[in-house]
């Protein structure tokens, strides 16, 4: 007894379906059928969940569904658009259903088609809840998930145990591939970061240090400059890893690359006596009194 489910369709997309728009058959990998389907299958001893085998036998395309509901028109059945172009069908196309039993999924493994699925804050999350509406996958399928007000592309590259697998209730472990226009970062040849020369920032040693003192030339010339500036005092060594010892607790300190300021010799100001200077009379008239 041949318990095989087989029949050919004229098949059209969710948006031509009479009545109310149908968003859950167009997020999902279920399709519509008509109830005459659903008597078949009941005289049939057909394994479930129910699964079916699509095929457009023009472009030797294939691939694999669930059923959501029987309430399409006699001899026609209704699909989500992407099962459509992976089909590559038209509307009023003839399509062939043929019902099967697939193995457990317990592996898969998906390319975005755009760089902006990355944008997403958790992809595995909203990739499992979508997954929800699906009852099976078939390796080479280009999937379409909504998520926020925007549909992702995902090409399904691979799928174990077997090239089409029933994802019902089911412990399947998830791959991402890299997306499809996706570029890798230009590297610089400059170094983003230069190295930090340590000791520019320790304070200047005080006290006795060593090969401090000023040198001369034999024949008499004058050194330069910056030169006399590396040599006139000898920079700290920088230790990694070792504390400062002379840490004060509560306090801050903040190193900065700047060269210490010059104090010049400033004469002695003598301690300031209110009213202590000398005063003259503009005209002599004292004297005159006198």
């Amino acid at each position: 007894m041949n318990n095989t489910f087989r029949k050919q369709y004229t098949c059209y997309s969710v948006s031509l379906f009479p009545g109310n728009e149908r968003e859950d058959v167009e997020r999902g990998g279920k399709i519509i059928m008509p109830p005459s389907a659903l008597e078949a299958l009941t005289r049939l001893n057909i394994t479930y969940p129910m699964l079916f085998k699509l095929s457009n036998i023009k472009m030797n395309r294939t691939t694999h569904c669930g059923v959501l509901e029987f309430v399409a028109d006699e001899n026609k059945v209704y699909l989500p658009y992407w099962m459509m172009r992976n089909l590559i069908l038209e509307e009023g196309d003839i399509i062939d259903i043929e019902s099967v039993s697939l193995a457990v999924a317990t592996f898969s493994k998906f390319q975005p088609l755009s760089s902006d699925f990355l944008d997403i804050t958790n992809p595995k999350a909203v990739l499992e809840n979508s997954l929800r509406n699906f009852a099976c996958l078939s390796k080479g399928d280009i999937i379409a998930i909504k998520y926020n007000g925007h549909v992702y592309e995902l090409c399904v590259l691979e799928t174990k145990p077997n090239d089409a697998v029933n994802i019902i209730e089911c412990d399947m472990n998830v791959e991402f591939a890299a997306p499809l226009d996706y570029k890798d970062p230009e590297k610089s040849d400059k170094n983003e970061e230069e190295m930090v020369d340590v000791s520019k920032f320790l304070p200047i040693p005080k006290g006795f240090v060593a090969f401090s003192g000023e040198s001369s030339r034999l024949d008499g010339k004058k050194k330069k400059k910056e030169f006399e500036e590396d040599n006139a005092m000898s920079k700290q060594v920088y230790q990694r890893g070792i504390p400062d010892y002379n840490y004060e607790i509560g306090t801050l300190q903040f190193f900065r690359h700047s060269k210490p300021v010059e104090q010049k010799d400033v004469p002695e100001v003598e301690d300031f006596l209110p009213f202590s200077g000398k005063g003259t009379v503009l005209n002599d008239h004292s004297k005159k009194g006198k």
